[in-house]
């Protein structure tokens, strides 16, 4: 009798064990192509991974444990038989029933008065290392989740305003520049734009404007410039929660006040405002990272704050350019502090969302890029 029991114990432990994440990921790759990117959305809304959703719908389903491993599997077809039904047409109904079971989570508004808003500065001096990318990708992982996100296109050529469809500001006099320098006479509130692209409105944009190339001129001649950012976004900030902000490619005046605005201010914990660096697998990246990294030490001794590094992003990362690449990876993965929090590969999902003017998680919500920036957002708490 005791070897019995110890028998069913330790079946009972490999079935737990086996949580059938392969055979959960297929199963999610079988649901017809609206319901699976439906089915990706409210996953990450819940915080959990698609195949578990899968697993937890099917479980739902045959009315068995969702953590009752390799039997959820074998219920689901013996369920299948007694309804006289395929696996390929019961999957959609048990996903089905697990939308009703898991609604979109309310998203708690009351809180964002009283609470600072999160600052993410997505800078690098050197250009095309994806900072747009990233930014845009961030943001919208974040807003996906019920975050409600601003997200400031910082840099003078627009890139990102035209990646999402969006006109740069015409009105010089009311533009951010503007208020940066002290020029505008009205409120930012004017010139934000929604993105309701299955972000529930959450997911709001500050487009670029043209005369932010002058940028640097206008704040040689204002008083405490550092903070210029920081007192532009004030009438506006408090009604997010992370503020988002797509850097152009300089060391400038304008960078310094970007970088300042990253600041951990008075009672906030450190670590949850900072700079995100995108690099590439590549050696001009490491030597625009130094550079960078010893603008925020000058920023600190100069003006006694304290700055976080949030990470490091390696973007359009393709093993097979060699030794350059993979060594570079390395090193980069080598740093212990920023670390490096993702790892993007270039994929043809991404420029065609640009093509289209398109958010990526909007256009491509099950594509590898997607699924990455979704786990970049968690990393960044």
């Amino acid at each position: 009798m005791e070897t019995a029991q110890r028998t069913a114990v330790a079946e009972t432990a490999v079935a737990e064990q086996d949580d059938g994440t392969e055979t959960w990921t297929r199963a999610a790759e079988r649901l017809p192509a609206q319901l699976r990117k439906d089915l990706l959305v409210r996953a990450a809304q819940h915080g959990i991974e698609p195949w578990r959703a899968v697993r937890d719908a099917v479980a739902a389903w045959c009315g068995v444990p969702a953590q009752a491993g390799a039997r959820v599997e074998q219920a689901f077809r013996k369920e299948c038989e007694a309804r006289g039904l395929t696996t390929a047409r019961a999957l959609p109904e048990a996903a089905r029933l697990w939308f009703d079971a898991n609604p979109v989570p309310p998203v708690p508004r009351a809180r964002r008065p009283v609470r600072t808003a999160r600052r993410i500065v997505v800078c690098n001096q050197k250009g095309g290392v994806g900072k747009t990318a990233v930014s845009s990708g961030v943001a919208q992982a974040l807003a996906e989740r019920g975050e409600r996100v601003l997200l400031v296109d910082y840099d003078p050529q627009g890139h990102l305003s035209q990646q999402l469809g969006v006109a740069v500001v015409e009105d010089e006099k009311e533009s951010l520049s503007a208020h940066m320098a002290g020029d505008a006479k009205g409120g930012l509130a004017s010139l934000l734009t929604t993105l309701d692209c299955g972000f529930s409105g959450d997911l709001v944009l500050l487009p670029a404007c043209m005369d932010a190339f002058l940028l640097d001129v206008r704040l040689s001649r204002v008083r405490s410039r550092e903070n210029a950012l920081e007192r532009a976004l004030a009438s506006v900030e408090h009604e997010f929660d992370t503020v988002v902000v797509d850097c152009p490619p300089s060391l400038g005046l304008g960078m310094d006040a970007a970088i300042a605005y990253s600041r951990t201010r008075e009672g906030e914990p450190a670590g949850r405002s900072g700079v995100l660096v995108p690099v590439q697998a590549e050696d001009a990246s490491a030597t625009a990272f130094t550079m960078l990294m010893d603008q925020m030490e000058d920023l600190r001794a100069d003006l006694g704050i304290q700055l976080s590094q949030l990470g490091l992003v390696v973007n359009l990362y393709d093993a097979r350019r060699g030794y350059i690449a993979t060594s570079s990876l390395e090193k980069w993965q080598a740093l212990e502090q920023p670390r490096v929090l993702a790892v993007l590969p270039d994929r043809k999902e991404q420029r065609e969302a640009v093509r289209l003017q398109r958010p990526l998680l909007s256009y491509a919500p099950g594509s590898e890029q997607a699924q990455l920036f979704r786990e970049l957002a968690r990393r960044l708490g």
